[in-house]
């Protein structure tokens, strides 16, 4: 186990009707927010009625930023800014999925931006020194934004999609209400379960340390419960209980504690999936599942031992063999996507081998970004696209 520092300074409230709080919550930090929504379906199941009634009921004023779509956009965040210092408001409300949340967080860094654009924050070419009071109100338990630092917002202009973290982007507060995710489609409610088991798997797999048995028991719990949830809840969408696991397996998935101790690591599945999703406009959630699988194997090749612990402590894998037991893991996750309606490779979305030239030269951009490129460049992100594009074989 490496040497660490953890701190996560998020307040959470969490449970059936919690939302009711964010008026109260929110008037300690401010008076005048603006308040993040996405396209609309906070306002179909009555989510929205009852947060801008909360507000208004503890006194606090708010502008809607709406619109927010799947994978972010710049220029939405821009728009916010500028309502932001347009009416001199005074926090962030993010009131929907990891993409509003993620647009909650770029508003609030941007706005106290002195010079240069909002892109320089994910370019790194200038770095994030505050932002404005986040509260976060998922609808959808899959990002974990609501319990971390990172944000991740997509260039229309450049193609490009790209993350980003600080500790001044941790949301003050996050109410997790598990009944507000009862209307979730069942492909994403899927997708969200995808997203939360990467957020673990990365970790996992790719941190440097020999000897991590808290972490590796901390996530496999998780990803257990995820497992187990997820179908559940596809089954049963108003069952609170399996609601209530998916949400906070998701929260935990990428809150920094599974991962502390594992050593600087990569999230290459991430890495790749950011420039499909820019590219090809499909869920992240989707993305994941289509790469996740090819992924495993063309990382189980060289380094097949955790793979298989992975799988026979998980899906009680009998076989002794790593490379048998880690390709049987793989097939086992496969499966287990397939069940829930998701892409196991990237031909499953329409993707085929003409497009992975450009999707390695678009994810090698995000790979200079972090500094990663001499691990991950264009060479060896198509070598991993050519994992990924059929279905495993057992």
């Amino acid at each position: 186990m490496e040497n660490f520092e953890y701190c996560n300074p998020t307040r959470v409230i969490f449970g059936k009707g919690e939302i009711g709080k964010v008026g109260p919550e929110t008037r300690k930090l401010a008076g005048r927010v603006l308040l993040v929504t996405g396209r609309g379906s906070v306002k179909r199941t009555g989510v929205f009625d009852r947060v801008a009634g909360s507000l208004e009921d503890a006194g606090v004023e708010f502008v809607e930023l709406d619109g927010v779509r799947s994978n972010p956009l710049l220029s939405k965040t821009r728009e916010g800014v500028a309502l932001v210092r347009e009416r001199g408001l005074e926090a962030v409300v993010a009131l929907g999925g990891g993409s509003v949340m993620d647009t909650g967080k770029a508003v609030a860094a941007g706005v106290l931006l002195e010079e240069g654009d909002l892109w320089d924050l994910f370019t790194g070419r200038q770095g994030i020194h505050g932002a404005l009071p986040v509260v976060a109100v998922p609808t959808l338990a899959a990002s974990g934004s609501e319990m971390n630092g990172y944000m991740v917002i997509t260039n229309e202009e450049t193609g490009h999609k790209l993350a980003t973290g600080s500790p001044f982007l941790h949301p003050r507060c996050s109410i997790l209400d598990p009944s507000t995710t009862y209307s979730v489609p069942g492909d994403y409610t899927a997708y969200g379960g995808v997203d939360a088991l990467c957020h673990l798997l990365e970790p996992y797999f790719n941190g440097p340390a020999p000897f991590t048995p808290v972490q590796d028991r901390m996530a496999e719990g998780l990803v257990e419960a995820i497992l187990e949830a997820t179908p559940r809840a596809v089954e049963e969408p108003g069952e609170y209980r399996w609601r209530a696991a998916m949400m906070w397996a998701a929260s935990l998935a990428l809150c920094g504690l599974t991962k502390a101790g594992v050593g600087e690591h990569r999230f290459p599945v991430h890495l790749v999936e950011h420039s499909v999703s820019a590219l090809f406009d499909v869920p992240h959630g989707a993305g994941l599942a289509a790469l996740l699988p090819g992924w495993m194997a063309w990382y189980a090749r060289a380094k097949p031992g955790k793979l298989a612990q992975l799988g026979r402590r998980i899906w009680r894998v009998e076989e002794r063999d790593d490379r048998a037991a880690a390709m049987e893991c793989i097939l086992r996750l496969q499966g287990w996507f397939s069940a829930l309606g998701c892409p196991t490779c990237l031909k499953d979305l329409g993707i085929s081998a003409r497009d992975h030239g450009r999707l390695a030269e678009n994810a090698s951009f995000q790979a200079r970004v972090w500094g990663i490129d001499d691990e991950y460049d264009v060479e060896r992100i198509e070598e991993i696209l050519g994992w990924c594009q059929d279905a495993q074989k057992g």
